[in-house]
């Protein structure tokens, strides 16, 4: 229900120009079980849902193309599918169901230097519109007593349709940078930098279009 009411309650709000304060901006809503006249009831303990920069954030899924309707359908209809991380960061990866977008756990400390990025990030996205950075379409806090669960929806680009022949997850940096013994023997592995260098001496070359 947090999310629903997070981009539903945007409907209300007329599309404008962003503000500088629209990237700062934090939302917060209680959940009672009992509902509100805000929120709907439900059959979990009462929460605490905090909607951060959510004017920018529509701003950013519009100009990826992203309806609100198909937004909800995709993160709300379905159970999320959660996703063995190939990475050391201790974040929890979800997928939704129809391959559009992932959602990834972050540490408060991460989601603060996102917001923090995104008066940059719009203006990179506005000066260069085929920009590779990654394409993020949300930010959330989940607050339930003690537990906090920090959320960011980010474009999927790896969507099961596409056949993947191998998969690196590459940072530019060779210090501890090579696929684990446990990963290698994974049916489709993540390597990493070292690797890539081991795979490729050459480096890739794409041919024209």
């Amino acid at each position: 229900p947090g999310i629903q009411h997070a981009v539903g309650g945007l409907a209300s709000k007329p599309e404008r120009d962003l503000l500088m304060q629209d990237f700062m901006t934090v939302e917060t809503t209680n959940f009672p079980s009992e509902g509100s006249n805000h929120t709907p009831a439900h059959h979990y303990s009462e929460f605490k849902f905090k909607n951060y920069a959510p004017i920018a954030f529509r701003y950013f899924r519009d100009l990826f193309g992203i309806q609100p309707d198909d937004f909800l359908i995709s993160m709300c209809n379905s159970p999320l599918r959660e996703l063995s991380n190939p990475g050391a960061s201790g974040s929890i990866f979800y997928l939704t169901n129809d391959d559009e977008f992932i959602i990834k756990t972050v540490q408060h400390k991460e989601g603060e230097f996102l917001q923090k990025l995104l008066a940059g990030y719009y203006m990179n996205l506005n000066q260069n519109p085929r920009t590779l950075l990654p394409k993020f379409f949300g930010l959330y806090c989940y607050q339930c007593n003690s537990k906090n669960v920090r959320l960011v929806v980010m474009n999927n680009l790896l969507p099961s349709v596409v056949v993947l022949h191998q998969k690196y997850d590459l940072k530019g940096s060779t210090y501890k940078r090579k696929a684990s013994k446990g990963e290698m023997k994974k049916r489709s592995p993540t390597y990493k930098d070292l690797d890539f260098m081991e795979h490729h001496p050459e480096g890739i070359f794409l041919e024209a279009d």
